[in-house]
């Protein structure tokens, strides 16, 4: 991976273990709603998207009804509300910050591509104190939701790169995806949401099982 200019993060269950606290979140934004409460599996297999598809994928109350929209948008409001009162612990993983720190001290480009809002995630880059490691980052209300690849071509774009000379990194298939569809290499690490079986059917060039493997690969 010599060519590789410019690593591209997955924020939630890949540099953030954050897991928990979305569970925890949908889960109340359901009891909110009056509806039937999904399982943790159930929103383990959503997070990554955006808001109003994964609401949309968990809860199948749509049939285009202006009424299923405005449920719909009543959910992701108290997602919202839940994520910034809940006191579930999401901090860095271990060795996150410092494999970031090492790779852009090295000339390594770093970036973020996240199923988070533009408001959420600058929210947790200046919490973290990761804001200034970043060359740029896209949001999901900034393209449309994983597993396109418009966010990953809008970034290229951006800094004048091909998809060969970027990587993405995530632990989701949604990330995997994402890259496979534009050949852009990609790695999957297996301490967020998908298993290494899952994650390898993308066609990863490695699955990783510790941030110290992941910082030897580049």
């Amino acid at each position: 991976m010599q060519d590789i200019r410019l690593a591209i993060f997955d924020w939630d269950g890949t540099l953030m273990d954050s897991v928990g606290r979305i569970v925890a979140c949908v889960q109340g934004a359901a009891r909110d709603c009056e509806l039937a409460v999904p399982a943790p599996a159930q929103i383990r297999q959503i997070i990554g998207l955006s808001l109003d598809v994964a609401m949309s994928r968990l809860f199948p109350i749509s049939s285009g009804s202006d009424f299923d929209e405005r449920q719909i948008a009543m959910l992701i409001d108290r997602y919202r509300h839940h994520y910034l009162h809940d006191t579930t612990p999401s901090p860095l993983f271990s060795g996150a910050g410092e494999l970031l720190h090492d790779w852009q001290s090295r000339g390594l480009q770093l970036a973020v591509a996240t199923g988070k809002s533009r408001r959420g995630l600058d929210r947790v880059l200046d919490e973290t104190g990761l804001h200034p490691l970043f060359v740029t980052s896209r949001g999901a209300d900034e393209a449309r939701s994983k597993p396109d690849p418009l966010m990953l071509e809008q970034i290229l774009d951006e800094l004048g790169l091909s998809p060969r000379q970027a990587v993405m990194i995530g632990d989701s298939v949604h990330d995997m995806a994402m890259a496979e569809a534009i050949a852009m290499p990609c790695i999957g690490v297996t301490w967020g949401v998908d298993s290494r079986d899952a994650l390898g059917r993308h066609g990863p060039v490695a699955v990783v099982d510790s941030m110290a493997a992941l910082r030897a690969l580049l």
